[in-house]
């Protein structure tokens, strides 16, 4: 399926029914008086969230949404039908805007929520609502009122609690696919990564972690180079980011020159994306002796502009190091939160 994180439509609610002018014509019943009901209430759209669905493509097809209107009311005081509500079924993630203002209007995080996003109108009056003393056979009702109408803007931003980063080729994909049962594009060519990927890393005890690749990043990254910098949007929910490095790819201050490089578009496209933990991942142990992994790990560590933070050698081929590396992400992302609800959703 087409992956597509951006999409617009328009939402048009229900129409309410118009009230009715009636009154009441019984034998023995003279003054039967006035009986016309009220009209129902216009259908409402709402924006469902619904696990399993992971882009807006639909949304390139179908652009307008529209809920019935409401049914007249009719004689006997009898109020007409409502219009069902339209539900429109979206990703878990998306954030809902305005599209004229930009008005932010919500977003959908939990499987079954829902955000209003048009209201129906109210039905109109019949005129036994306008009986009195004064006025015991009005003749007087109300139209519907016209549902609300929008044009949306509808961003998908993927919930997960790890995010991967790194150059193309880095091994990321491998990684992912080592983890999870994701099923990610793994060739030795750059750019095998063309849209994020998501896998659920499962722990025996139960507990686990949703996590997201990203296609490599490459400097000039914000300034619109590559393929990365257009998904880093899909990494703003995450608590951890793993930065993956090809450990075989060049002696250590080469590799530190590619990470400080990358960690600072990072920063270029968001300081707060960047101020968040961000471990070293260095990937392909496993194409190195075990003195000169030990002899890099070392160097890397005193050269590193960030100061101390977590080194993880790894290979995503072997399985060297991954098990040390889940049980301490899983300590972080399983760590209770209001803001990053994905490790609590295991996706369908």
């Amino acid at each position: 399926m087409k992956f597509v994180d951006e999409a617009s439509i328009r939402v048009v609610a229900g129409t309410g029914g118009a009230g009715c002018v009636s009154f009441r014509r019984e034998k023995f019943v003279p003054r039967g008086g006035p009986d016309g009901g009220n009209g129902g209430s216009g259908g409402s759209v709402f924006l469902t969230g619904t696990r399993g669905l992971n882009t807006l493509v639909d949304f390139r097809y179908h652009r307008v949404w529209q809920a019935p209107g409401g049914r007249p009311g009719s004689g006997s005081r009898r109020t007409g039908a409502s219009g069902a509500d339209c539900r429109i079924p979206i990703p878990l993630g998306t954030l809902v805007f305005e599209e004229s203002s930009g008005e932010y209007l919500g977003e959908v995080t939990r499987d079954g929520e829902h955000l209003l996003v048009a209201r129906g109108g109210r039905g109109g009056l019949g005129n036994t609502h306008f009986k009195s003393s004064i006025r015991q056979a009005p003749r007087q009702s109300t139209p519907g009122q016209a549902g609300e109408e929008r044009k949306l803007r509808l961003e998908l931003r993927l919930l997960a609690d790890v995010g991967l980063l790194g150059m193309p080729n880095a091994g990321k994909s491998s990684l992912l696919q080592a983890l999870s049962e994701a099923r990610p594009k793994v060739a030795d060519y750059p750019f095998t990564t063309l849209i994020p990927q998501l896998g659920w890393v499962q722990r025996e005890e139960g507990t686990g972690f949703l996590m997201a690749d990203i296609p490599g990043l490459i400097a000039g990254a914000a300034e619109g180079r590559g393929l990365g910098i257009r998904f880093l949007k899909h990494l703003s929910r995450t608590r951890l980011l793993f930065h993956v490095v090809d450990l075989s790819a060049g002696e250590p201050g080469e590799l530190m020159r590619r990470i400080t490089e990358i960690e600072a578009e990072l920063t270029r496209y968001d300081p707060g994306l960047a101020s968040r933990p961000i471990w070293l991942v260095l990937n392909k142990t496993d194409l190195l002796p075990s003195a000169e992994v030990v002899h890099r790990l070392g160097r890397l560590a005193a050269i590193d502009p960030r100061g101390p933070r977590p080194l993880f050698p790894v290979s995503a081929l072997t399985g060297e190091g991954l098990e040390e590396l889940v049980t301490q992400a899983c300590r972080i992302s399983n760590a209770p939160t209001e803001t990053t609800p994905a490790s609590r959703v295991k996706p369908g």
